[in-house]
């Protein structure tokens, strides 16, 4: 039998995919919105998107969704280029990686809200990888790891419920 994924045509991908994107850009739009505790704390709620195209139209859409939203985000908000864009391209594309790997070998291991918090935590660790070396320039922001780990990781987990409710709710239960 067929996965629902092989049985959609060209067009009907690319269109979900288009509409996870641009799904995943208001939420990264919202975002931009909301107040913030620490000034690198945002619930990700973005992330729901890569997510539900990872799991319902495959690595490919992961990708563009993720992508697409960080280009038109920072476009839109005018970061384009500036260093928020880089951690935040960063962090997607780290999050993206390892969720699609993880997926990929490890699916009877990782559930949606096991990969969306491995999702975070590699979003993170990119981050601050980039900002060590790119921006401040010092080995010492490592000394905000943890500080950026815990906010990453609540909010990868509600990412990860989310979408868990999502998936069940459009009836495309997880692997």
């Amino acid at each position: 039998m067929r996965s629902p994924i092989e049985k959609m045509t060209t067009p009907q991908k690319l269109t979900r995919t288009a509409l996870l994107a641009g799904f995943g850009l208001v939420m990264f739009l919202f975002e931009s919105l909301l107040p913030r505790p620490l000034p690198w704390a945002k619930p990700g709620l973005a992330n729901i998107a890569t997510l539900l195209a990872l799991y319902w139209l495959g690595p490919a859409s992961a990708w563009a969704v993720a992508i697409l939203r960080v280009l038109l985000g920072s476009f839109f908000l005018g970061s384009f280029l500036n260093p928020g864009f880089w951690l935040s391209l960063a962090g997607s594309v780290a999050a993206v990686a390892v969720m699609t790997l993880l997926k990929k070998f490890g699916a009877k291991q990782f559930s949606v809200i096991g990969l969306s918090l491995a999702g975070a935590l590699a979003h993170v660790l990119a981050q601050i990888t980039v900002a060590g070396c790119l921006i401040v320039k010092r080995v010492e922001i490592v000394y905000l790891l943890p500080a950026m780990l815990w906010p990453a990781l609540f909010a990868g987990l509600v990412v990860g419920i989310a979408a868990l409710l999502l998936l069940e709710r459009l009836s495309l239960k997880p692997d």
